[in-house]
């Protein structure tokens, strides 16, 4: 008796990304805890049960939207600090990815900094968020203590709250910047380079 083959979703890819991009919109927008199934579904033109056929919960859909967004910033810092830049070098290059990393998840950005601590200390299926965390905190403080030691950065920089500078500017950007937009992630990169390695005074 001939077995019976499977069905193939050969769309399912694309939709599962689909689905991903609007949760996280969504997310960002109302909050997670606040964001329910039947919304998200809603916003996606579907019935709430459905949404179970590509994902087993609503932590599993934030789960793999968190992990998506910090798998490809890994990736492009690791490529950073694989290329034995010097250590200004070296931060130009972190912060025009940290800012091309909100072009592509600003979603998953604003979700990141508002949510993060909760779910930290909620869930234990997001413990890879606190991991981040204290490499996210290594690469940066490492790069600003090589420049003070190398003599790139200024002797007396207290590299722990530049550092802390350095994150909440930076991420904070996800709450106004908008993909398409007046300036290219690069342009405000440059911007934001500008300010903070040669300061908005004019000097005399």
């Amino acid at each position: 008796m001939p077995t019976k083959k499977k069905p193939q979703v050969t769309a399912a890819p694309a939709r599962r990304r689909e689905l991903l991009d609007r949760a996280a919109e969504v997310f960002a927008e109302q909050g997670y805890n606040a964001t329910t199934v039947r919304r998200i579904a809603d916003d996606a033109g579907m019935l709430a049960g459905s949404l179970y056929y590509y994902f087993d919960s609503k932590d599993a859909m934030l789960e793999e939207i968190l992990r998506t967004f910090l798998d490809e910033l890994w990736e492009q810092y690791d490529t950073v600090l694989a290329a034995g830049l010097g250590p200004s070098e070296t931060f130009r290059s972190l912060v025009t990815e940290s800012f091309l990393a909100i072009d592509r998840h600003r979603a998953a950005v604003e979700i990141y900094q508002n949510e993060a601590k909760q779910l930290i200390a909620q869930e234990r299926r997001f413990g890879f968020l606190e991991v981040s965390q204290r490499k996210f905190e290594q690469t940066w403080l490492s790069t600003l203590e090589r420049g003070v030691a190398e003599g790139e950065f200024r002797a007396d920089l207290d590299t722990k709250v530049t550092y802390r500078f350095v994150r909440d500017t930076v991420w904070v950007a996800a709450s106004w910047y908008r993909p398409g937009g007046q300036y290219s992630p690069e342009q405000i990169a440059r911007q934001y380079l500008s300010m903070v390695l040669d300061g908005i005074a004019v000097r005399t």
